[in-house]
């Protein structure tokens, strides 16, 4: 068993924003979302936290975990010490509803105007057969959060949104090419992007957001698409 102390923030729309801290001991073998789902079970039913399927596949439970973004359930509780304190807050660059829960529908939206699928073919099936997987973004959001670009440009389509574009682009299935490059070439699109490469460090799911911009890019320069004077200026 291990004690940790989880400072979260609490607060929301109309509530004023404070960390409250709880004490908590729970097996080492288990992750930051089962010591969160002991103390809304044990201590306080008032906190707002979001979860489903409890092995990264669902992406609900994203938030900043000492200051870096993850998934809770992908968060060992052997990671802390003994006694170490964990300072839970939610992700950024979303409205926030309350304690560690957001909105996304910002990213959801992003992704409903570029068709975003769930599916896609697999590569990886061996022989001649044909087969279908789910796309390898969950739409946690935690590389929109982690981004500097989109907390400081609410027009930025973002990381998962632009690395979606790449993936319609390498497999159309009918979609509209013309408009995903009218998308991704816009000034803030695959050319506002500063390389920081945080996206990539917090993804849980290994995308790699900063590989398909620059695959975009490139993609964009060859049919004649250049950056926009208003991106470079930026």
């Amino acid at each position: 068993m291990r004690t940790l102390n989880l400072c979260i923030l609490r607060g929301g729309p109309g509530r004023p924003a404070a960390y409250q801290t709880y004490r908590i001991t729970v097996d080492e073998h288990l992750n930051i979302l089962d010591a969160v789902q002991k103390v809304w079970a044990t201590q306080d039913p008032t906190l707002l936290f979001r979860h489903a399927c409890h092995h990264a596949s669902c992406g609900l439970c994203g938030v900043r975990v000492n200051g870096r973004e993850r998934l809770m359930c992908l968060t060992p509780i052997a990671e802390f010490p003994d006694g170490a304190t964990v300072t839970l807050e939610p992700l950024r660059n979303f409205p926030w509803v309350g304690d560690l829960v957001v909105d996304v529908k910002p990213l959801m939206e992003r992704m409903a105007a570029i068709q975003a699928p769930y599916v896609r073919r697999d590569e990886l099936t061996a022989g001649g057969e044909e087969g279908t997987r789910f796309e390898d973004c969950i739409e946690c959001g935690l590389c929109m959060s982690a981004c500097p670009v989109v907390g400081s440009d609410s027009a930025y389509l973002g990381p998962s949104p632009l690395a979606m574009i790449k993936r319609l682009l390498e497999e159309p299935r009918g979609r509209d090419i013309r408009s995903l490059c009218l998308l991704a070439g816009d000034a803030h699109g695959a050319w506002r992007c500063h390389s920081v490469m945080e996206c990539v460090e917090v993804c849980p799911s290994h995308v790699d957001p900063s590989q398909a911009i620059g695959w975009l890019r490139r993609y964009l320069i060859l049919r004649g698409r250049r950056q926009p004077a208003e991106a470079q200026r930026r």
